[in-house]
């Protein structure tokens, strides 16, 4: 399904905070077209308010990722539903980026901008794009990366359902942390012995 592909919007938006960090990257107008990326014409509209209403937007996500990664399914999709019905979308077919082999347009289905402004066009896409997502793979596969302090949103695309970091570098991070934590652990260990086989007299 096409409209899978706006989950990303969603992802963007959440991660455009490190509230681990104290880090926010949404100060300006020009951040919020940039969420947009290659939507560029919807990104026109924006103006200083959509980033006081974006960052409101972005409570709402996070808090959708963070219900999802702790397993309450219900609490993830009612704050979904929540938000999708402040912020509907208006579907529409379309076939004018693709042709298939005899030419005709492959015909698919898209997201009409009829919204008010920058912050509504983008939050129903998001929303539209994160409800394909979890209703065609699961709830389970929205997450928050484990890679503390990171804290940033994930959709899990992986066949095994395994994803838990957000990036590979938070994976690369995160092994060597344990890695390092397990070193620790046994070089603890190996002193703990050795001071009981010397209080035993056995060196």
């Amino acid at each position: 399904m096409e409209l899978a592909y706006y989950s990303d919007y969603a992802v963007r938006l959440v991660n455009s905070e490190q509230p681990e960090r104290g880090g926010d990257s949404l100060t300006s107008v020009e951040a919020v077209r940039e969420l947009f990326g290659v939507a560029q014409q919807a990104a026109r509209r924006a103006t200083e308010s959509d980033v006081t209403r974006l960052r409101t937007v972005r409570a709402r996500l996070r808090a959708i990722f963070e219900a999802a990664d702790r397993g309450d399914e219900v609490l993830a999709v009612d704050l979904l539903n929540a938000l999708m019905m402040e912020f509907p979308v208006s579907p529409q077919i379309s076939g004018h980026e693709t042709r298939d082999d005899d030419n005709r347009p492959k015909w698919h289905m898209h997201i009409a901008d009829h919204a008010a402004n920058a912050t509504a066009g983008f939050t129903a896409t998001a929303c539209m794009g994160l409800a394909f997502h979890l209703t065609e793979l699961g709830v389970d596969r929205l997450g928050i990366c484990e890679a503390k302090p990171c804290r940033n949103a994930y959709l899990d695309t992986s066949t095994n359902r395994s994803r838990r970091y957000c990036s590979d570098r938070c994976a690369t991070r995160a092994n060597v942390a344990a890695y390092r934590a397990r070193k620790r652990l046994e070089s603890g260990r190996t002193a703990e012995s050795t001071q009981e086989a010397t209080a035993r007299g056995e060196r």
